[in-house]
């Protein structure tokens, strides 16, 4: 049972829940923007004895064509280090902007800059901050499931990683996203 509970948390980790929304764009309507504007998000949870993780991210995209969206993304983290005595809670936050590019089907490339203002522990007293700029550059697909909803699976890579850091917003230059989204707006 507690192997089913840890590959459940490990998913958890890995996934990143969201609605989105979007419609079909004809690309010689210029008609409304509402039809071409969608919302979503992400929410990641995790949950162990050594820390707690919560992370909001909503997005808001235009449909330029029917396969171009630009977008802006905000991000919001909260992270208890319970290995620390006292634990120590830390608040992240910041933004993203991004381009998302259909290549075929559901294959797309999306490249982001984000901004992220990063609280580090630096012992169990004191935190400090750092602003974090990066460039990410990748892809992935977005399957449906049903009418609205869809799996989808993206990896990005933070060409802003430095190893030699001492202090980094992730743990790997690779950012990987997994989950699932539906649309949850009926009408705009």
């Amino acid at each position: 049972m507690k192997k089913i509970f840890l590959i459940g948390l490990l998913l958890l980790v890995l996934s990143e829940v969201g609605a989105q929304k979007k419609r079909d764009v004809n690309q010689n309507d210029a008609g409304n923007w509402q039809d071409r504007t969608y919302v979503g998000g992400g929410l990641g949870l995790s949950f162990s004895s050594d820390f707690d993780f919560v992370s909001i991210s909503p997005i808001v995209g235009y449909m330029v064509t029917p396969r171009f969206s630009p977008g802006i993304g905000f991000t919001y983290r909260y992270t208890n280090y319970k290995y620390l005595t006292p634990s120590v809670n830390t608040n992240d936050y910041g933004f993203n902007v991004f381009m998302r590019y259909i290549v075929y089907g559901p294959l797309f490339l999306q490249a982001q800059y984000e901004y992220l203002n990063y609280e580090y522990p630096v012992s169990s007293t004191t935190t400090e901050r750092f602003d974090f700029s990066s460039f990410q550059l990748g892809g992935g697909f977005f399957q449906p499931i049903g009418r609205r909803a869809g799996f989808f699976a993206m990896a990005l890579y933070n060409f802003n990683y430095d190893d030699n850091a001492q202090y980094n917003a992730y743990s790997s230059p690779w950012i990987l996203r997994v989950g699932i989204s539906g649309g949850f707006i009926s009408g705009m």
